[in-house]
């Protein structure tokens, strides 16, 4: 038993609301449609909710979150809140052990439609790494992030666009030369989080400092680059923030075991990434296991008395 803080499921309504686009982001029956990529077939039993039970019967919770490579986030509002309101609706209804993190325009800010998704029982809010990668884009969320700390909750931070890393913006054209199909994975969406996790420690902790933060698929390894990081000018190393936390989608014992040496194992998540990755084989022992499993998420997801 245990938790799984990074999952994605469609639910219905938001397969709907993909269908019913005809620019991208959208879905021409499972066929996916973005700016600057190939089409992607999806396969429809990977967002089947009964079939997704039944994979992870031996979880007490999985975290549901919009899918952020998709780019909805960075549309403009009238487009992006018809998909993320879909997507809570949807996401809302799920049965056991689904939960969801919510999501957000940061072409739009509004906390005061974040504090209702909250009050709603989502589990924090999930937004792309290519949204916070510098201070302006810190500052942009900083009513969002606000209102996360105002309830003890945490923000997800994961990988957006793979276009916007490899060409500064989303929507230009994809290159001539095409890339492989693990080339977004390996390369663009670590870059992102890498900037993600710098970005946060020099200008959004000192602007929450009470903010938890958990970064997908351990901050791309950027925790291992501190040495560095102290060589040209930085004084992170030996700075305990326990306020951050990584998970461990698409890595295994080797990169979960360094980041562990370098962070201790208080702020390591389990996540897998379903339906596109299997959560880590843990071989680090039954105490480490439940760490990783059970008692670091549950900090991560302490929530406070919503304020009045």
């Amino acid at each position: 038993m245990g938790v799984d803080v990074h999952q994605h499921i469609w639910p219905s309504s938001f397969v709907a609301a993909l269908r019913a686009r005809t620019a991208p982001p959208y879905l021409d029956g499972w066929t996916l449609i973005l700016d600057g990529e190939p089409p992607y077939q999806v396969n429809p039993d990977d967002h089947d909710v009964d079939l997704r039970v039944k994979r992870n019967a031996g979880l007490d919770l999985a975290l549901v979150s919009l899918s952020s490579p998709l780019g909805i986030e960075h549309l403009p509002p009238a487009e992006a809140w018809p998909l993320i309101d879909a997507f809570h609706t949807g996401a809302s209804a799920l049965p056991a052990p689904f939960q969801a993190w919510a999501s957000a325009p940061v072409t739009d800010i509004d906390s005061v439609r974040l504090a209702h998704a909250l009050d709603a029982g989502f589990a924090g809010l999930q937004l792309p790494a290519t949204a916070i990668s510098d201070q302006a884009g810190l500052a942009n969320v900083a009513p969002l992030l606000d209102e996360l700390v105002a309830r003890g909750l945490p923000l997800f931070v994961h990988p957006g666009p793979a276009t916007s890393c490899v060409h500064g913006t989303a929507g230009l054209a994809a290159p001539e030369r095409p890339d492989p199909a693990w080339w977004p994975a390996v390369v663009p969406y670590v870059q992102q989080m890498h900037a993600s996790w710098y970005a946060f420690q020099a200008f959004g902790r000192p602007r929450h400092p009470d903010l938890k933060v958990c970064f997908s698929l351990l901050a791309g390894l950027a925790p291992l680059h501190s040495e560095r990081q102290i060589n040209r000018g930085g004084t992170s190393r030996g700075q305990v923030d326990s306020g951050l936390y990584v998970e461990t989608s698409s890595y295994g014992p080797r990169a979960i075991d360094a980041v562990i040496r370098e962070l201790g194992i208080d702020v390591v998540v389990n996540g897998s990434d379903q339906p596109y990755a299997e959560s880590a084989s843990l071989d680090f022992g039954d105490a480490a296991r439940n760490a990783i499993q059970v008692a670091n998420p549950a900090r991560l997801l302490s929530r406070k008395e919503s304020p009045s």
